[in-house]
């Protein structure tokens, strides 16, 4: 039976541990009360916060005029197909990185470079959660979600989904509240093909190359344990959302705007990250910008700073507040479109505030 409370401070339930208090709190660990939440907060017309793993969340000082749903569901059971690949449907209160261990220990390939990653199963469809050269929109083959606007229960495909970087269906509306998640990986006790430079360099492997699972997964872990985006008590860098802004996609304009203003600021020699994306657009790196224009590790604003490891992430060792946080981006998003002209993007899902 779900468990109600009132007044439960979110700050406890997000890795930042900043957040107010929600007016109504639900506890639902099974995906009936997880639909009936909500729809009792619908019927009386209460805004409706679904909350996970707090990973992804900055929240309101002022906190939630609602009801927060928690989800708590647990649960997963897979099957074969012809061909040897293995469907796995996953509720989402699953925690994402436990169920990233259980597939490598058990032989399964395609989510092994996101070991590490905070939070829980449902989220990851959201923003089509990705590092090191994988995401979830490669082996996500449906999502169970709850439809508020229809008030049913709906199965959507990957095509459903519309995924693209960073970003879905489901990012930037309440309309879906996701139930379960199917993934769809292989047997092989050998990675997917490493894509992602960094991680090769770790491993020692040109990019392309399949390595044994637990050693991709391990290096991984090294490298997002060395930017402080590993969770640990001990360890105030990880009291983050993890990256704060996303990596900018530029079209042929800004792209040639950003040269201009590089080679300016770090001369005519300098060069910078980028890689192509679809349509003509090209990626560059969030964290590089931010380095060169003068943000260096460990900078604070009040009491909260960049992350002593990775000037992409800001955390809140202690004492900070929300606004202290949002002070922060700001000033580091102001910074980065002062000297080379590019506007900085939120990662995180703002609750009650904006950037």
């Amino acid at each position: 039976m779900a468990v109600f409370a009132e007044d439960v401070r979110l700050a406890g339930y997000t890795t930042l541990r900043l957040g107010g208090p929600a007016r109504r709190f639900v506890e639902a660990t099974t995906e009936d009360e997880l639909v009936a939440a909500v729809r009792r907060a619908d019927e009386a017309g209460e805004p409706v916060l679904i909350l996970g793993g707090g990973s992804n969340l900055v929240v309101a000082d002022a906190g939630f005029p609602g009801t927060v749903i928690h989800i708590g569901t647990r649960g997963t059971e897979s099957a074969t197909d012809e061909q040897g690949r293995v469907r796995v449907r996953v509720q989402a209160g699953e925690e994402w990185d436990p169920f990233v261990a259980r597939c490598v220990a058990d032989g399964l390939a395609g989510v092994e470079c996101l070991a590490g990653i905070p939070g829980r199963v449902g989220a990851t469809p959201i923003q089509n959660v990705g590092a090191y050269g994988q995401d979830v929109s490669e082996t996500i083959v449906e999502v169970q979600a709850y439809d508020r606007q229809e008030r049913k229960c709906v199965t959507l495909g990957r095509e459903d989904c519309r995924f693209t970087y960073r970003h879905s269906v489901f990012k930037g509306s309440d309309r879906f509240v996701i139930l379960d998640v199917t993934y769809e990986l292989g047997q092989s006790e050998e990675s997917q093909p490493i894509a992602y430079a960094e991680l090769a360099r770790r491993l020692g492997v040109e990019p392309g190359a399949r390595v044994p699972l637990k050693e991709a997964r391990d290096a991984v872990l090294e490298l997002r344990r060395g930017k402080g985006m590993v969770l640990d008590p001990d360890d105030p860098d990880t009291r983050s959302a993890g990256s704060f802004f996303t990596n900018p996609i530029l079209d042929a304009a800004q792209l040639a705007d950003l040269e201009r203003r590089v080679a300016e600021r770090l001369g005519p020699d300098a060069t910078f990250p980028r890689y192509p994306e679809s349509g003509g657009r090209t990626k560059t790196s969030a964290a590089w910008l931010i380095d060169r224009a003068g943000f260096a590790k460990g900078e604070a604003l009040g009491p909260v700073r960049i992350s002593g490891k990775h000037t992409l992430a800001l955390t809140n060792p202690g004492g900070g507040s929300t606004e202290d946080l949002l002070a922060l981006a700001r000033h580091v998003r102001d910074g980065v479109r002062e000297a080379f002209g590019v506007v900085l993007v939120n990662e995180p899902v703002f609750i009650g505030v904006t950037l």
